[in-house]
């Protein structure tokens, strides 16, 4: 016979109880309680890449919304500023040297606990649609669902939709979307203004073709904005505001000092998230948190107790505005990605200070940008290698790039 909804509800409710009892978590909230979890992750962006950090050039109108909708952490840091590392890191709460997918491409340790089975234990129905792990090791982590995880297979968001659309289950979700935006190649069709408004930092070398691949990296921002605007609105409407919604980015941008660096272009991260009658709208958070905080986050917001042998640390308190502080420092590492980028370096950042150490500083440091194909970006460095004959701090900057 089957039970009226509302009563399965409760022994469901009941059952979840008595298993929490009995396990790692120390104690459970009630199954009607619990929010919903859905996690939105973007490819290769920066924070200083959003109008949220200031930022004119690059339109990002779904970031601000949320940031009037919820909290905007200006110090999130990324683990690694490469993505497998990144990524693994968020998905077991450990930092790269300690779930093993410490170079690029490498997945963590099968034997390591991965964020689903932590969810599973407080009842919740976990999957992800797109880039969530690093390609296709998604079916390694142990989601109810996974797919859509190829190079750029950017109907993921259709299919994110699609699902959420469908879904019939009392069970409460966490869904994990990850664009493939605003990682390369980057679009050929630029926003509607001329390409001389694209300022580049002054760590990059300032010529025609630099401002170019700018204006289409800000293209490509763009897309990763509108994706974060359709899951958003469709993740509200079909679970209701007892939600968790937290969007970050897996690491930095891929541009020279950027992605597969620790500096902070490297490693520091948008972070955003929405919890309508919990977090504060409006709200901005100057606490340090590292993306190995996001798995003991979510675990403590389901209800359970992260385990302590964990390297990352909840910030739920700082969600919910009881604390203003986390971290006192962050640490980041990055050691390889093949043939491109063999120059294994480690960091520390305080707040004020970053100390950076070279395990092989006489390396020459490169990546695909000055080793790759024109997809990934040699196009503006020939230009700056072009500049660097002739102009002294154009040179600077690329001897620091390659040191």
């Amino acid at each position: 016979m089957q039970l009226p909804a509302p009563i399965a509800r409760m022994i469901t409710a009941l059952n979840l109880l008595l298993v929490c009892s009995g396990s790692a978590a120390t104690y459970c909230l009630a199954e009607t309680t619990k929010p919903n979890l859905v996690i939105f992750i973007s490819d290769d962006h920066g924070y200083t890449d959003t109008s949220v950090a200031g930022a004119s050039e690059f339109e990002t109108p779904n970031l601000a919304r949320l940031a009037r909708n919820g909290m905007t952490f200006t110090h999130a840091f990324a683990a690694s500023p490469t993505c497998a590392p990144s990524r693994a890191a968020l998905l077991t709460g450990l930092m790269p040297a300690r779930n093993g997918a410490m170079l690029n491409h490498q997945p963590p340790r099968r034997e390591v606990k991965k964020l689903p089975a932590y969810l599973h234990e407080l009842g919740y129905e976990v999957v992800a649609f797109g880039k969530v792990a690093h390609y296709k090791q998604g079916a390694d982590y142990g989601f109810d669902h996974v797919s859509h995880d190829g190079f750029h297979e950017d109907d993921c968001i259709d299919a994110a939709l699609e699902f959420l659309k469908k879904r019939s289950s009392d069970r409460r979700l966490c869904l994990f979307v990850g664009t493939n935006w605003p990682h390369v190649p980057w679009p050929q069709a630029v926003p509607d203004r001329t390409t001389d408004s694209f300022v580049p930092p002054p760590t990059h070398v300032d010529t025609p073709e630099t401002r170019q691949w700018r204006a289409r990296y800000a293209a490509a921002v763009q897309r990763a904005d509108n994706d974060l605007g359709k899951v958003y609105d469709a993740a509200f409407e079909k679970l209701g505001t007892n939600t968790l919604f937290l969007h970050f980015s897996d690491h930095g941008a891929q541009w020279p000092l950027g992605k597969w660096n620790l500096y902070d272009a490297g490693t520091h991260v948008p972070c955003l998230a929405v919890w309508p009658g919990v977090i504060r709208p409006e709200s901005r958070a100057a606490a340090m948190i590292s993306l190995v905080d996001v798995l003991p986050t979510l675990v403590e917001v389901a209800g359970g107790t992260p385990p302590s042998h964990l390297d990352g640390r909840s910030f739920n308190e700082v969600l919910r505005g009881g604390q203003t502080s986390h971290r006192e420092f962050i640490l980041t590492t990055h050691s390889g990605d093949g043939r491109m980028n063999a120059y294994p370096m480690r960091s520390v950042r305080t707040r004020r200070w970053k100390y950076i150490r070279n395990l092989w500083p006489e390396a020459r440091h490169t990546t695909h940008i000055d080793k790759g194909n024109s997809v990934d970006g040699n196009a503006y460095w020939d230009s700056w290698i072009a500049k660097a004959e002739a102009d002294r701090a154009a040179a600077e900057v690329v001897r620091r790039y390659h040191h």
